[in-house]
């Protein structure tokens, strides 16, 4: 059995949220033998990187943009196999370039054309979690790419689609809504949705998954559960 987890960057905001994930990792990885796990920066690590950048002016290189954002996921992915080693479950950690993830289109907002499937089944027949930076993969000029907002999402049901297994995305919200219940207390959890009706939502709005990862799930019939990092499994599926 095998599964890709996303963890958004509310999840991995801190050490101790970090910590926390790498013993929730070790004990699942005692049920299921395959796991692959796909991280955000932490918490607002990305929109500190843009700050910094924002000081040499607005008209800023897009290329050098995605080099510095992408450093973020990096961060994230060696600070959980760390996690995960220290605590004697073996981890191991890849960025977008090196688990083959090609990419077309423009800097920022770059589309996944492929993932190197043979590298991935080779490594998981390790037997160790393997780890991979969301958000990011290297286009035909070799030069390091970003997918856009809710990039992380979109990588892990990507990587779902080509391993053929469950994607489920841990994030500080507790599954899909009618409406967003911070705004509307009357709106109701969904339990199951189907992959159009997500589109849909995702288009007008509704920030809890990207519209890409959604058509990605849809095209390679990826079974996507949304909930809450480390809370109940009252979520909201995703499927056909």
């Amino acid at each position: 059995m095998r599964i890709v987890i996303k963890y958004g960057g509310s999840s991995v905001a801190t050490l101790e949220k970090i910590e926390k994930i790498a013993n929730y990792i070790k004990g699942l990885k005692e049920k299921i033998e395959e796991i692959v796990v796909v991280v955000s920066a932490m918490g607002k690590t990305t929109d500190e990187l843009l700050k910094k950048a924002a000081y040499f002016g607005e008209s800023l290189n897009k290329r050098e943009i995605d080099m510095l954002i992408s450093t973020g996921e990096q961060q994230s992915i060696a600070l959980l196999s760390l996690a995960l080693n220290a605590i004697g479950c073996e981890a191991i950690s890849y960025t977008g370039y090196q688990i083959g993830l090609k990419t077309e289109g423009n800097y920022g907002d770059s589309e996944i054309l492929e993932i190197n499937k043979d590298f991935l089944e080779k490594k998981l027949k390790e037997k160790k979690v393997i780890i991979v930076a969301g958000f990011q993969g290297v286009n035909e000029f070799g030069d390091i790419t970003t997918l856009g907002r809710g990039g992380s999402d979109t990588t892990a049901v990507a990587l779902a689609g080509v391993l053929g297994c469950e994607c489920k995305i841990y994030t500080d919200v507790d599954g899909v809504y009618t409406e967003d219940p911070r705004k509307n207390k009357e709106a109701k959890k969904i339990e199951k949705i189907s992959y159009d009706k997500m589109e849909e939502m995702s288009r007008n709005g509704a920030k809890v998954l990207e519209t890409k990862a959604v058509k990605i799930g849809k095209k390679y019939r990826v079974p996507i559960y949304v909930g809450e990092s480390l809370g109940n499994e009252n979520g909201t599926y995703i499927i056909d």
